[in-house]
């Protein structure tokens, strides 16, 4: 795994590493697969998890763990997709919009989750550079991978709100390259939510148990 944290080049000062350059990549492709609604979304999600949790693991703990939990979600997102493209009648999965329940699960969950992973990183400072941002974009992160696998369309928000973050973040700290690659991830996202968007408003929206019909 030497190889992938050589350099690859240099861009706007910033040294690529063919790791980070590669890793990127693969997370733009995966994230375009999943406006498309292909199940290789998850597959490939899953190789870029896998590269990263390579140049990681044995210098970079923090790091590598993230992506090991990244790594586990991608496999549970091809699960679902999978259990789930037969029910569209195009063979893909059908979105839809979360239910508010969901949505009030999914805010705490990312609420909960951003201090207890900011406390664990400012107990262990090697695992974090910059541990409250970092636990935003990570848990962020999670959490609309979570929402993708489901099939809700909040998922694209998610992602719009922990690039809302990371692109000032990373241009402010020097990373030109990653903040441009959030940037292209942006676009992406916005594009993805108008077209699952449109789908879910044609889609039944599901009822909770025990409500009243």
């Amino acid at each position: 795994m030497n190889s992938l944290n050589s350099e690859a080049f240099v861009l706007f000062g910033q040294h690529i590493l063919w790791s980070d350059m590669i890793g990127n990549i693969l997370g733009l492709i995966a994230l375009a697969l999943g406006w498309r609604r292909n199940l290789w979304s998850w597959p490939v999600q899953f190789a870029s998890g896998l590269i990263l949790f390579g140049a990681f693991f044995g210098h970079l703990t923090g790091s590598a763990g993230k992506q090991a939990v990244v790594m586990a979600v991608a496999l549970y997102g091809w699960w679902q997709w999978n259990r789930d493209k037969g029910r569209g009648t195009d063979g893909h999965i059908t979105p839809r919009f979360a239910t508010w329940r969901e949505r009030g699960a999914m805010v705490a969950a990312a609420a909960v989750g951003t201090v207890a992973v900011a406390l664990l990183f400012k107990a262990y400072p090697s695992l974090s550079w910059d541990p409250w941002p970092d636990a935003y974009i990570f848990v962020g992160t999670i959490v609309a991978m979570y929402a993708q696998a489901r099939g809700m369309t909040e998922f694209w928000i998610a992602w719009l709100l922990v690039d809302l973050v990371g692109v000032p973040l990373n241009f402010a700290n020097g990373y030109a390259f990653s903040g441009f690659v959030y940037v292209i991830y942006g676009a992406l996202v916005l594009w993805g939510m108008r077209d699952w968007w449109l789908r879910s408003r044609r889609t039944p929206q599901p009822v909770l148990e025990g409500a009243p019909a």
